[in-house]
């Protein structure tokens, strides 16, 4: 059996691309179609006779050949060959590094008024973007974007895999850089999710950092749809349960219609219920670390490697290249002065 191994490849012989042959009934129609067409424009046996006419056609009389020899089945071999070496004839296989598409995470970063309060020092919104630098150190190959959001949402960089891009914006970050204030989270989520929409990866992550929001229904709902399009939100809840006093614009304490200082507090179990309803899991900021494991974990999935590390694949190797050789060769004779 041993001698008939070479054989037993072409058990498997198949192309890797079929779908090409289909372009060959229609070049092979298009050379009978050329060749009878230039049969009839050099068909003058119908207004002269046939003796004469053989001794007009010299190039026949001496014998050059260009009347034995026509450049059709020529034509009609080399296009044959190319379709051929298109669709990819394969009987067998090589290894290869296995590849993954790298993770995408989207980190929304919430900028709202609230965001200022000082309940942990020097401020939630200062301790977020230390978050958020831990969050980028620990993304690895994965590629990142950045949302930020009050009143509406703005992309703060597309995904990328320059974290150093992303972590140069970060002191920049202030809800008093906003142009007007609010809380609105859903429309970060949509816009997060657009970012994502066209990132080839399986492993599409959306990390939220807010200590709160005031569109609770719609912001559920949108976590919910993103959860369809297999997109996991996770939360990191900022702030304290006890919360601190929120100040306006001038620096003065806000005060609601008693005179009594406006608390902006931790809204912990709303933040559960967006990480339940967007398929992911919640954490405080002292959490952070447990959630950022698993967010390695989760992106580390084999089968949907980067670059290998050490993996290899079994796969068809394309035999195409092989009949460019004899491509050329069938081409050659079509350079013959008055065939085409």
């Amino acid at each position: 059996m041993s001698d008939f191994y070479p054989l037993q490849h072409f058990q498997h012989f198949h192309f890797l691309r079929p779908m090409c042959l289909l372009a060959l009934p229609p070049l092979l129609l298009l050379v009978w179609w050329l060749a009878r067409r230039r049969a009839g424009q050099g068909d003058w046996s119908a207004v002269i006779d046939a003796e004469l006419l053989a001794a007009l056609r010299l190039d026949e009389g001496k014998g050059t050949g260009a009347g034995q020899w026509r450049p059709w089945p020529w034509l009609a071999w080399a296009w044959t060959i190319a379709v051929l070496a298109l669709a990819g004839p394969s009987w067998e296989q090589d290894r290869a590094p296995a590849f993954r598409a790298p993770a995408a995470w989207v980190i929304v970063l919430d900028l709202s008024p609230s965001m200022a309060a000082a309940d942990l020092q020097p401020s939630r919104v200062a301790r977020a973007r230390y978050a958020v630098d831990d969050l980028l150190a620990a993304a690895r190959d994965a590629r990142v974007g950045m949302v930020a959001f009050s009143d509406e949402a703005y992309t703060v960089t597309p995904l990328t895999q320059d974290a150093a891009t992303v972590r140069a914006l970060l002191p920049s970050l202030s809800p008093e850089m906003m142009p007007t204030p609010g809380d609105h989270l859903a429309p970060a989520l949509e816009q997060a999710g657009k970012l994502l929409a066209g990132a080839a990866a399986k492993d599409k992550r959306i990390i939220v950092l807010t200590d709160g929001f005031d569109d609770a229904a719609t912001a559920m709902a949108s976590a919910a749809a993103l959860k369809t399009h297999g997109v996991a939100i996770s939360v990191v809840g900022v702030g304290s349960d006890g919360g601190a006093p929120m100040r306006d614009g001038a620096g003065r304490f806000e005060r609601d219609d008693k005179g009594q200082p406006v608390m902006a507090r931790l809204d912990a179990d709303t933040l559960r219920q967006l990480a339940t309803a967007g398929g992911g899991s919640y954490a405080g900021l002292a959490g952070l670390p447990a959630l950022v494991s698993s967010l390695q974990v989760s992106e580390a999935v084999p089968g949907d490697a980067q670059a290998a590390r050490g993996i290899e694949v079994d796969r068809w190797s394309d035999a195409g290249a092989y009949l460019l050789p004899l491509l050329l060769v069938l081409a050659a004779p079509l350079a013959r002065r008055r065939w085409l």
